[in-house]
């Protein structure tokens, strides 16, 4: 079949299409997210199974995408593992409306974090094939914007089926609305794009032939970031425990901080493609303070830690996926990102289930790990930026 070379308006057409299935996709989980820790702890969940299950769940939801984002390659079938995906995400949250117990409660947050798992590569994989045509900070930082909109929107939705006095297992069953219009968009995207791969046009100037040396400092890098950032239901167990605000300000809180996602990674896409590395390096060493904010913090203080953590995910979900792309060879693209989520999500559990573990031990101590760790990061993004700075020059020579 002959590529079709399509122009940077059908990328960005497909760009915003994609951000409208996230947008519905991550009201819906979202919302479950901002409340799962609370409604653990109504079903006698300690803060051990709270950091435990968050981190596991994580985990899943990283560790298969290597496997995911490899079959993908090999079989091309990006729409066909992208809805199978999408309808295990989805469809779990609303069934947590009829959990009776923990158990039931963490299995079900777990199957959602499986189809997040099978999914994500191969749309990484499409986005990065878009957004090489469009700028990939500014093509990766839509989506996110686009994407954080559903996951501000979905907790407020929780809230005020709380404040009506909803209950958590209310605030559940009411998002399957936006899980059903969620599978309804990719289908029509699906339809419209059938052959995603060929939205990308120009070849990468730092194109491989294989994972570098470079790609796998990243993943060690980020993996510390992950292993050091408190997942938001270990956050809201504390919230709640500790009387930080009152239950249906929680998923409020987490509501600010996915704005702040939103907001975040427009204005960073836009820096890095000016600027590189030098802005991950920048938002890392800022979202290393939220820890002591959000565990230590009144009202207020727990707020602005909120805001650093919305200002890190930002990151994580729009320019840290965009300067992976540069690393990865262009037929490698979803083997690379799966990988690499894979790393991420590895770190991410042990960081969360030792946290979990740390919650009931030490809030200083939990502190201390979570700003650590993350600061680790920073020597191995300046050796990254190096590294790849001398590979330019030498395709220039």
């Amino acid at each position: 079949m002959t590529i079709q070379h399509l122009p940077q308006a059908a990328a960005w057409k497909f760009i915003i299409l994609v951000g409208v299935v996230s947008l519905f996709s991550d009201m819906t989980y979202e919302g479950a997210r901002s409340i799962t820790g609370p409604f653990l702890g109504t079903l006698n969940a300690s803060a051990t199974v709270v950091g435990i299950v968050a981190g596991l769940g994580e985990f899943i939801g990283y560790a298969l995408r290597s496997v995911s984002g490899y079959l993908t390659d090999r079989l091309g079938k990006y729409w066909v593992i992208t809805f199978v995906g999408y309808a295990l995400n989805l469809l779990a949250v609303p069934l947590l409306a009829l959990a009776g117990n923990w158990q039931v409660a963490a299995l079900l947050i777990l199957m959602e974090r499986l189809g997040k798992a099978i999914r994500t590569p191969a749309r990484d994989a499409m986005l990065s094939h878009a957004a090489t045509e469009v700028g990939r900070g500014w093509g990766f930082g839509v989506h996110e914007a686009m994407d954080q909109i559903g996951a501000m929107s979905g907790p407020l939705i929780v809230a005020v089926v709380l404040y009506y006095n909803g209950g958590y297992r209310a605030g559940f069953a009411y998002l399957l609305i936006p899980a059903i219009l969620a599978v309804l968009v990719i289908t029509i995207a699906a339809r419209l794009y059938p052959y995603p791969q060929h939205l990308e046009v120009t070849v990468p100037k730092l194109e491989t032939t294989g994972l570098t040396h470079p790609y796998w400092l990243y993943v060690a890098a980020v993996g510390l970031i992950g292993a050091g950032y408190a997942d938001f239901p270990l956050i809201a167990y504390h919230f709640g425990k500790a009387a930080v605000a009152a239950p249906n300000w929680i998923p409020i809180f987490y509501a600010v901080a996915m704005g702040v996602d939103a907001i975040a990674a427009l204005i960073l896409g836009r820096l890095f493609d000016r600027l590189g590395m030098p802005v991950i390096i920048g938002v890392s060493l800022a979202a290393a303070l939220f820890a002591p904010l959000v565990f230590l913090g009144g009202f207020d203080f727990a707020l602005l830690g909120m805001v650093l953590w919305g200002i890190g995910m930002g990151a994580q979900e729009s320019i840290v996926k965009a300067a992976l792309a540069a690393m990865v060879p262009r037929d490698r693209r979803a083997t690379g990102y799966g990988i690499f989520n894979t790393g991420f999500g590895l770190f991410w559990f042990l960081g969360s289930a030792l946290m979990g573990v740390l919650y009931d031990i030490s809030l200083g101590v939990l502190i201390a790990f979570s700003v650590l760790v993350q600061l680790a990061a920073i020597p191995l993004f300046f050796r990254i930026s190096r590294d790849l700075a001398q590979a330019r020059n030498r395709q220039a020579a």
